[in-house]
């Protein structure tokens, strides 16, 4: 590509800082200190050295830009439109109620691949988007631009251990050192040594530069470009509000804008006068290769390979979830599995064994294999990350974000619940259910055997959005034949009668409580209706209303979990409206190591604990 004359990138630079003020100024709100410290860097990136389609910013083939620091937003909406993806009069709809440029970036806008504004995701969610160009041979770049008051974050250092390990030299991470935080200067000034011995120790190349010296720019990006083996961090020291003397380099300014009038008109008439007369000409932004095609998606229901289950066998709906995992990477190319070390407890070694250059091995770094997956998801991949459920909750704002996002990330957490035995309360997901519930577009799957997960690893493919899967560490029998099939808010009834007094709902490993508890009542000539809720999000409100309709409105719903947010509340915000009374059997307590058996006992969810509960509802 042609580089673009240094007069021309800092008249860029120069629109990008007055187009972000008037922005902000406009919303009275925002961040125009923080987006005019990278204005050089932006302009530089976008005008003089990304291949990518304004008007295609999707395109396969584009270089991808995340901006982690995603309150500098006004600077990625003015840099946009500065390369002509909108109209620059939009830039005025900042923060408005009916504007797509939001605060901070989601992917509302086609040009946003992953939602920032939650400091220290942005490199996670990069090395996901490189990873994703070695999946599917492709030879984009990605490049992240981060703060560095959000390098004190754990999440950042998680990242800048495993790039390294992925030998990723197409990403360049460029840290914006303006040595400002929120409420005070950052923990490294702009020691700009400091954080290149930082990042040199963890395996990057490194790049000291003065970040609105655009020669040294140029230069850094070129080198990233030309290193090879190892992903790049440029440090540019910057200084926050460049460009007007009222704010530059001034603490109290984060976060605050230019005030209308002769405020704003002022600052702006000084960035004004900054303009350099040149007649050279904008640069012509290199547009990718051709777009390449992928095959159609797979159907994954239809086409995942009957399980090789009988009636009666004995199996660990987490051993079944590695069975799925590995038929699902045979199925479709864009099905990639990450680990955080637990691969032999998840069982996705069996994906690994059959699609080693599809399974990534982030070792216990949970926050950073949900960001991965997240940029794996944002470029097509269908990222199943996968350990233990109470360190899936490690992650958990990571998963808000891909929430946010509306990512295709479907997430396995195995061990969930009192039911792993003697490991104990640390090792026990019991607020897992409510974790994913909270989030808004998450489907939720509790397979009960291990015919019914691999049929649901099988709709969780298919399911636009994140999923969360939750298994389980001990062997069930299996109850489903090959025959059956499942969907995103269904349920199965597993026993019913014309004479059910009360409706037991259950799902996972206490759905089995529940079939007990049917065989002790039976002899006791009462009659229950068993519910497999395996779907806990979307549930099944309509099958719940009719089996409660049939049972004179008395539920009793039983769960591996504690009792807020999980499966009992999901039933009770289903029937609410009927007057329904739902008896919610839970942990209610930290619970203590033990057999699974003396655990379900204790905790009040067992076949006694149940039956129990029904006598007590029946008049």
């Amino acid at each position: 590509m042609s580089t673009p004359s240094l007069d021309v990138l800092h008249n860029l630079a120069t629109q990008l800082r007055i187009d972000s003020i008037r922005a902000t100024s406009e919303a009275g709100s925002g961040h125009p200190t923080t987006c005019m410290s990278a204005a050089e860097i932006a302009a530089a990136l976008f005008f003089a050295e990304m291949r990518f389609d304004p008007k295609d910013p999707q395109h396969p083939e584009a270089d991808r830009f995340v901006l982690s620091k995603g309150h500098a937003a006004p600077l990625l909406y003015a840099v946009w439109s500065a390369v002509g993806a909108f109209p620059r009069a939009h830039l005025l709809t900042l923060r408005k109620l009916t504007s797509d440029l939001e605060g901070h970036p989601t992917p509302r806008l086609p040009f946003v691949d992953v939602a920032t504004g939650s400091l220290g995701q942005g490199l996670g969610a990069a090395i996901g988007i490189a990873l994703n160009a070695r999946r599917i041979g492709s030879d984009y770049r990605t490049y992240v631009l981060m703060g560095d008051g959000e390098t004190a974050e754990g999440s950042v250092w998680e990242a800048a251990d495993v790039a390294p390990q992925q030998r990723l030299d197409n990403l360049c991470a460029i840290t914006d050192m303006n040595a400002f935080g929120q409420s005070q200067q950052t923990q490294w000034h702009h020691d700009t040594d400091a954080l290149v011995r930082r990042w040199s120790a963890f395996g990057w190349h490194v790049i000291a530069i003065d970040g609105h010296d655009l020669s040294a720019i140029l230069r850094a990006l070129a080198e990233a470009r030309a290193t090879s083996g190892q992903p790049t961090m440029i440090v540019a020291r910057t200084l926050k509000g460049k460009g007007v003397a009222h704010v530059e380099n001034k603490d109290g300014w984060h976060g605050k804008v230019l005030k209308k009038g002769p405020e704003m008109d002022s600052a702006i008439a000084e960035l004004e006068a900054q303009y350099r007369k040149t007649t050279d000409p904008m640069p012509v932004i290199p547009k990718p290769a051709r777009r390449r095609t992928e095959p159609p998606p797979a159907d994954f229901v239809a086409q995942l390979p009957t399980p090789a289950y009988k009636i009666g066998d004995s199996v660990a709906t987490r051993e079944a979830y590695g069975t799925a995992l590995a038929a699902l990477g045979g199925i479709d190319p864009r099905i990639v599995a990450l680990d955080a070390d637990v691969k032999n407890s998840t069982f996705s070694e069996k994906f690994e064994k059959v699609h080693p250059d599809r399974f990534y091995e982030v070792f216990i770094a949970e926050q950073v294999m949900i960001g991965m997956a997240m940029g794996l998801a944002s470029r097509g991949a269908i990222p199943f990350p996968s350990t233990f459920a109470c360190f899936l909750e490690r992650a958990s704002d990571f998963i808000r974000m891909a929430g946010i996002s509306h990512l295709n990330v479907k997430m396995a957490g195995s061990h969930a619940g009192i039911s792993i035995g003697e490991d104990g309360p640390s090792q026990m997901a019991l607020e897992d259910l409510a974790l994913m519930r909270g989030v808004p577009t998450c489907t939720v799957l509790y397979p009960a055997d291990g015919m019914s997960a691999e049929r649901l690893m099988a709709l969780a493919a298919a399911t636009p959005g994140p999923v969360y899967i939750r298994t389980t560490r001990p062997k069930t029998p299996v109850i489903y034949g090959p025959a059956e099939t499942f969907v995103a808010g269904g349920s199965k009834t597993l026993r019913q009668s014309a004479h059910d007094a009360v409706t037991v709902v259950a799902a996972g490993v206490t759905l089995f409580e529940a079939l007990k508890a049917h065989d002790d009542l039976a002899a006791d000539h009462i009659a229950i209706r068993v519910i497999d809720a395996y779907s806990v999000q979307p549930i099944d409100r309509d099958g719940l209303i009719a089996a409660g309709t049939a049972t004179a409105g008395r539920i009793v719903t039983v769960e591996d979990h504690y009792a807020h947010g999980g499966l009992g509340d999901a039933v009770s915000e289903a029937v609410w409206d009927r007057g329904f009374h739902v008896r919610r059997l839970a942990v209610r307590e930290v619970p203590r190591s033990g057999t699974p058996e003396e655990l379900l006992e204790r905790y009040g969810i067992s076949a006694k604990a149940i039956v129990s509960a029904v006598k007590a509802l029946i008049p």
